[in-house]
């Protein structure tokens, strides 16, 4: 860049509020205003050109309270590329690194152009992330060719009105919008990987045909790569290293600068379609790291205003309980303000629909570190007019102290349940036992029983670790290829590969593997609760047995034509999966928004039973060592308004859930009535919704094979 030396005076002084750069309209002056607190100086930087031998033109803002910087200035139009400089002190022992030869992105840019790339200049202190010291001389190289370009965006019209999604009958598809149409035949090439690729009516129908309301996408706002990936030729793909809270992914547009435009156009399509737009959001950690990560933003303009850190030997030091080198600091109100600030952004200028908070537990850790479901993110979040209109869900953990906090989070919102994935995983691993399947099956009652039952948001497989089709293929990790020595990635998978390790041409390995496949989905599927789908997983994607997939785009890509699934080519699968959402919707039992209380109500009846192969009630015996468990519902305590019951006041069919685990079958009793079979997963084709002419009635017991999950519904009483 070729920088005038110093800033020139703004026109007038600004507003303080909104922080960023705002357009006025058309031809108007725009309002600058960012906090920065040590600064002696702020300049607003305009750049023009190419990022490396541009020109850049710096325009010096004023003072004001609060440590808040700010100017008025004519001449900016959207579009315009720009960035801070700030001169001040440099004292990073105390949480202070003012170095005006980094250009620093505006925290409340609402697009950004240009990715990081691998050079000293990137970082404010001499020697950079090899062999310097974050508490050493600042270095004096300009970092602006080097760092992604803020860049103005002109207002959003508002969007349209929202799908209404009814919470009992939500199934939740979370999705890389790269991954899922990188390789789709019907998108495309030129959309491909991209937010119009996502919005392509063949995508779209296939979500629809799967019974999916709602797409809950992996991180969409700006992102970069960590410079240990950037060393070995590699990319962060999965994008939980944010740069930009409040703007659009540039690299998953079609063109550069086309981002806000396209996602926007995604959002519309999806809605278009009935489906809601969830993102998963990163506000536990920042691109920046640890202390010997670059000055991106926060950093420069107030570290120890943002971070959670702590003295020790004489000069702050971070609190990492993310594993990513830092922590946001949410208990700083200049902090708490951009974290609201940038969802009120995504659902008032995009109309996204809810959020997934990565890491959630971080978020609610108060000044002392501990967990409070009343810290402040979480009581502004819930007191939030905009917010409160949308579904917020937590990913209950991080890597602190305390780290686990399932169930504790506020009434309001929902929660990834990682124990129903593990006890699931668990009960069909070989010599897997029913322990933990009652309470997975009834979404966790005791952990979210204040809640409605659709608090649990029930899954098996996730973004982070093995696809479905590995978690059945696969006992062991293999991440080799990731540069890190396979030691990168969870050792505790509860996987099983049926006998052989990857991909196989036996034929029993292959059906094993497939009925534990089709046994998991339908464990999901029929769970109280919200059902989770992780993308691809309807199709046999592999990661061919990576379960730490976050720098592997090649591995993020589902092969739609199901050629590499190491369960072998099943192309009825997606057939099994819109059938069994089908199933979901056709019986209201397996949609509770209440929780099962397995007491009878003021007319005898019991709401659900556990019922052992030979009839009798479940012991506690039974509960820890048990190779089959039944799971009897009563139709007439279904959880439905009374309008949608019948003129016997029925709001269902009783319902009969038997899941064999191991792989010996076995004979189960059934109640008394004529039941029959809806779902048997050991079959190829595992799921019935036909009439009840058209099916075989059980009267006495039923031969259940193993592994298995079979549902009847009782047809005469």
């Amino acid at each position: 860049m070729t920088p005038q030396p110093n800033g020139t005076p703004p026109a007038a002084p600004g507003r303080p509020w909104p922080l960023g750069v705002h357009l006025a309209g058309p031809g108007g002056p725009a309002q600058v205003a960012v906090v920065a607190p040590h600064a002696d100086w702020v300049d607003l930087c305009l750049l023009d050109g190419p990022r490396a031998g541009g020109t850049e033109r710096r325009v010096r803002l004023i003072a004001g309270d609060a440590g808040v910087w700010h100017a008025s200035v004519p001449g900016i139009a959207a579009g315009q590329r720009y960035g801070f400089r700030l001169g001040g002190p440099w004292a990073p022992e105390d949480g202070v690194r003012c170095n005006p030869a980094k250009l620093l992105a505006d925290p409340w840019a609402r697009a950004f152009t240009g990715d990081l790339l691998l050079h000293q200049a990137t970082y404010a202190h001499v020697g950079g992330a090899d062999s310097g010291d974050p508490y050493g001389r600042p270095d004096g190289q300009d970092s602006a060719p080097y760092v992604p370009h803020s860049v103005v965006v002109p207002p959003l019209p508002p969007p349209g009105p929202r799908p209404d999604v009814d919470p009992a009958d939500r199934v939740v598809y979370e999705a890389h919008v790269g991954g899922l149409t990188a390789r789709h035949p019907a998108v495309p090439e030129q959309l491909r990987g991209t937010y119009l690729g996502l919005a392509h009516p063949a995508v779209v129908e296939h979500l629809l045909r799967l019974g999916v309301t709602t797409v809950e996408l992996l991180p969409v706002t700006q992102f970069v790569s960590e410079a240990h990936l950037l060393r070995r030729g590699m990319r962060n793909a999965w994008g939980y290293n944010t740069l930009g809270h409040l703007a659009p992914h540039e690299g998953y547009a079609t063109a550069p600068g086309r981002q806000v435009e396209e996602f926007r156009a995604l959002v519309d399509a999806l809605h278009a379609a009935g489906l809601e737009v969830w993102l998963d959001v990163v506000l536990n950690h920042t691109a920046e790291g640890g202390a010997g990560g670059p000055t991106l933003c926060w950093r420069g303009f107030d570290e120890a205003g943002s971070y959670r850190m702590h003295r020790a030997a004489g000069r702050l030091v971070y609190d990492d309980v993310t594993g990513c080198g830092n922590t946001f600091d949410l208990n700083r109100p200049d902090v708490l303000a951009l974290a609201l600030g940038s969802l009120r952004h995504w659902v008032q200028g995009y109309g996204v629909d809810g959020f997934r908070f990565d890491l959630a537990v971080a978020l609610g850790r108060t000044r002392d570190g501990d967990f409070d479901p009343a810290a402040p993110f979480l009581a502004a979040a819930h007191a939030d007019p905009v917010l409160r209109e949308v579904r917020l869900v937590a990913e209950p953990w991080d890597v602190g102290w305390g780290g686990y906090q399932l169930g504790r989070f506020p009434v309001t919102w929902a929660e990834w349940n990682g124990r129903f994935r593990d006890d699931v995983r668990r009960s069909l691993q070989p010599g897997g036992t029913i322990a933990g399947l009652g309470a997975a099956l009834t979404g966790s009652a005791d952990l979210t029983g204040r809640r409605p039952a659709t608090a649990s948001v029930n899954l098996v497989t996730v973004h982070d670790g093995f696809p479905l089709a590995d978690l059945v293929s696969y006992e062991r990790k293999h991440n080799q290829d990731n540069g890190e020595d396979n030691r990168d990635g969870d050792d505790s998978n509860h996987s099983s590969n049926g006998g052989v390790e990857g991909p196989t041409a036996d034929p029993a390995v292959l059906a094993l593997r497939r009925a534990r496949r089709r046994a998991l989905l339908a464990l999901v599927a029929l769970a109280t609760g919200t059902p989770l789908l992780c993308y691809g997983d309807e199709l046999g994607r592999t990661q061919f047995g990576n379960n730490n997939a976050y720098c592997r785009p090649e591995l993020l890509a589902v092969d739609w034509s199901a050629a590499t699934d190491p369960c072998g080519p099943d192309p009825s699968l997606p057939d099994y999966v819109a059938a069994l959402y089908a199933l979901r919707r056709r019986h209201p039992a397996l949609r509770r928004t209440n929780h099962f209380t397995g007491e009878p109500d003021v007319t005898g009846r019991v709401d659900v039973r556990w019922l052992h192969p030979d009839g009798r009630a479940v012991t506690e015996t039974d509960w820890q060592t048990g190779r089959a468990l039944g799971m009897l519902l009563d139709g007439t305590a279904a959880a439905v308004p009374r309008a949608a019951r019948d003129a016997h006041g029925r709001a269902d069919a009783d319902l009969l859930l038997w899941v064999a685990v191991g792989e010996t079958p076995v004979t189960a009793a059934l109640p008394p009535g004529s039941w029959a079979v809806a779902l048997d997963t050991s079959r190829d084709t595992a799921v019935a919704v036909a009439g009840d002419g058209d099916r075989d009635l059980f009267r006495d017991s039923l031969q259940v094979q193993a592994p298995a999950v079979v549902l009847l519904e009782r047809v005469s009483r």
